[in-house]
């Protein structure tokens, strides 16, 4: 007789699910308030064209964007088509964190979307200082949140074991011996756990 598996839980619904869509309706109410108040003081003709302005900048610094990210990796491409023939190692190459190019599109999409307060949200994305402060922050949250994914006993617990980092900044690699786990095969005398599928 197998043992059936457990029921299935259902999932925690994350802060970010159940925050979201409450944050995306005030954002869209405080964008249509905010253009209706500014089309009363200064009226509805230049609102528009702050709109259409904002949507032709949004789009030029994407395309800047686009075209940066071409050229990084076309160079990369080429210095290790370079390296490759040369018989060297190829280079680290480029680290991601001086261009910052998800954040400036992210900017140029803001600038497109209609709204004085995304408009505000892109153009405070231009400002290269912002752009670095946010991207530095983005880099410490995803190290903090790999390493609480982490749980003891798994397999990336055991990867991060694995690698030592040095305080020159080098990598040792290693391998994780489990003092815990048995030595050799199992002894044939007990019994087989159930197949399950």
């Amino acid at each position: 007789m197998t043992i059936g598996a457990p029921p299935p839980t259902t999932p925690k619904r994350s802060r970010a699910r159940t925050f979201l869509p409450l944050a995306l309706a005030v954002w869209l109410v405080l964008e249509i308030w905010l253009l209706t108040v500014v089309a009363g003081a200064v009226g509805g003709l230049t609102v528009f064209l702050l709109l259409v302005g904002g949507a032709v900048l949004g789009a030029v610094v994407i395309k800047k964007a686009g075209r940066r990210a071409f050229a990084n990796l076309s160079e990369t491409f080429k210095e290790a088509q370079a390296a490759a023939q040369s018989g060297l190692a190829p280079t680290a190459g480029r680290n991601g964190s001086d261009d910052r190019n998800g954040f400036l599109m992210l900017g140029g999409l803001l600038l497109m979307i209609p709204g004085l307060i995304s408009d505000v949200a892109g153009l405070l994305l231009l400002v290269p200082p912002i752009r670095s402060a946010l991207g530095r922050y983005a880099e410490k949250a995803m190290k903090r949140r790999m390493m609480a994914a982490a749980a003891p006993g798994s397999l990336q617990d055991a990867f991060q074991q694995a690698r030592i980092h040095r305080p020159d900044g080098k990598v040792v690699q290693g391998e994780v011996i489990r003092e815990d786990a048995s030595q050799g095969a199992r002894p044939t005398q007990e019994p087989r756990p159930p197949i399950t599928p």
